[in-house]
């Protein structure tokens, strides 16, 4: 999968789990950018995340997450595992 349908299908899960049609992300989009972003808005993307690109992630891979950026490397990552 390429970044670009990464950043696709994260668009979307966005989009759904923070109710906003017109977000569109950036690598180096933080919590702090999104409005509604908080700690239980994150589990539930995290969620969809999972569920949409049919991995799990480790507890360390997500606490290493600093940014969007992270978030699509890591998605990456385990898309080629």
């Amino acid at each position: 999968m390429t970044e670009n349908q990464v950043i696709e299908k994260l668009t979307n899960i966005f989009q759904k789990v923070f109710k906003k049609n017109d977000i569109q992300i950036t690598r180096e989009m933080t919590a702090a950018d999104v409005n509604g972003w908080d700690s239980l808005s994150h589990v539930e993307m995290i969620a969809h995340v999972e569920k949409e690109f049919s991995i799990k992630f480790k507890m360390k891979d997500v606490i290493k997450m600093k940014n969007v950026g992270d978030l699509i490397d890591t998605i990456i990552k385990y898309q080629q595992s």
